[in-house]
């Protein structure tokens, strides 16, 4: 990551598709944002005004099977994790994100369209510094049998993420990788999301995994990948796992100096180890602009049945 001035978006750029959980019809549209800005959905087509909220870790609601954000009134939009990490992936600052309906729309499961979409609105710098938190001393967290940790990092942002799965086609995989947007582009934000045949009751129960099907999500039962077209990278699973990373703590509200190791995590896990260090004072703070690279120095070392093509993904976020 460049230590450098904010940015922000160019123009507007929508995509289109269905909520991977609600199966209802969604546009999105990416826009600009002033300078300190952040991120900010605003949810339309209600009744009566716009709704907006700043997609920080305080406004996050759930997370049991998609990072859900809202207010005092309740949830305003669900599935927020991939157009963040987009957002965040490309380096991005400040945003808008205007959805008409409850959810980010799923596409084809990974940050692709989004990253189209930042890229035919194009990113402009902005006149202010880049401002980041920077990671002083290790937090962890341990939930059952996840656990997660965020450390002071030498520069910049990685991601190590440790997935270890009963199921014996995806196995135990791992992925390492320092942020940057090419990297992101090319390594990262193609990886779809995945599932498993076995959690179709449960998610069915649950009123989850309404809209995925095959174009968006890929699907292990017991034996084989179910996918025709296969895998695009052969430890998917995992990238797509620091996918969600990277657009959790981007709930951070600023781009993080540290490294992140998760270990059979999810968004639970991604939120409760963010959550813990913005609680600790004494564990970050603020840098801007190159004054970053200069001080960033360490301190101390998802399935449903298929119905007329029709699947459901594993969402679970404390398995993996």
């Amino acid at each position: 990551m460049k230590f450098n001035r904010q940015t922000t978006l160019r123009a507007q750029a929508s995509v289109a598709g269905v909520g991977v959980h609600s199966g209802l019809p969604v546009t999105l549209t990416l826009g600009p944002a002033p300078v300190d800005a952040g991120f900010i959905f605003v949810r339309t087509g209600l009744e009566g005004s716009d709704r907006e909220v700043q997609a920080t870790a305080e406004q996050v609601i759930a997370t049991d099977f998609a990072t859900v954000l809202g207010d005092r009134n309740g949830p305003l939009v669900s599935t927020a994790e991939h157009v963040l990490a987009a957002l965040r992936g490309m380096g991005v600052d400040n945003a808008t994100i205007e959805v008409d309906g409850p959810e980010v729309p799923i596409m084809d499961g990974s940050a692709a369209a989004f990253i189209a979409a930042i890229d035919q609105a194009g990113i402009v710098t902005q006149p202010a510094q880049r401002r980041l938190i920077q990671v002083l001393k290790p937090i962890s967290v341990k939930i059952g049998d996840s656990f997660g940790e965020i450390r002071p990092h030498a520069s910049g942002f990685r991601v190590e993420v440790e997935i270890d799965f009963s199921n014996p086609v995806i196995g135990q995989q791992s992925y390492a990788f320092d942020l940057n947007p090419e990297g992101f582009r090319r390594e990262v934000g193609r990886a779809r999301t995945f599932g498993l045949m076995c959690d179709v009751a449960r998610l069915w129960s649950a009123g989850y995994a309404l809209g995925a099907s095959f174009d968006n999500t890929v699907v292990f039962d017991d034996e084989r990948l179910l996918n025709a077209e296969g895998l695009r990278y052969a430890d998917e699973c995992a990238r797509h796992k620091v996918l969600d990373v990277i657009g959790d703590l981007s709930l951070a509200g600023l781009p993080l100096l540290g490294a992140y190791r998760s270990v059979r995590g999810g968004h639970k896990l991604n939120h409760a180890v963010l959550t813990a260090l913005l609680a600790d004072r004494t564990a970050w703070r603020v840098v801007e602009g190159e004054a970053a690279r200069r001080t960033a120095r360490p301190v101390g070392e998802v399935g449903r049945g298929i119905v007329g093509g029709r699947i459901a993904a594993a969402f679970g976020p404390d398995v993996s």
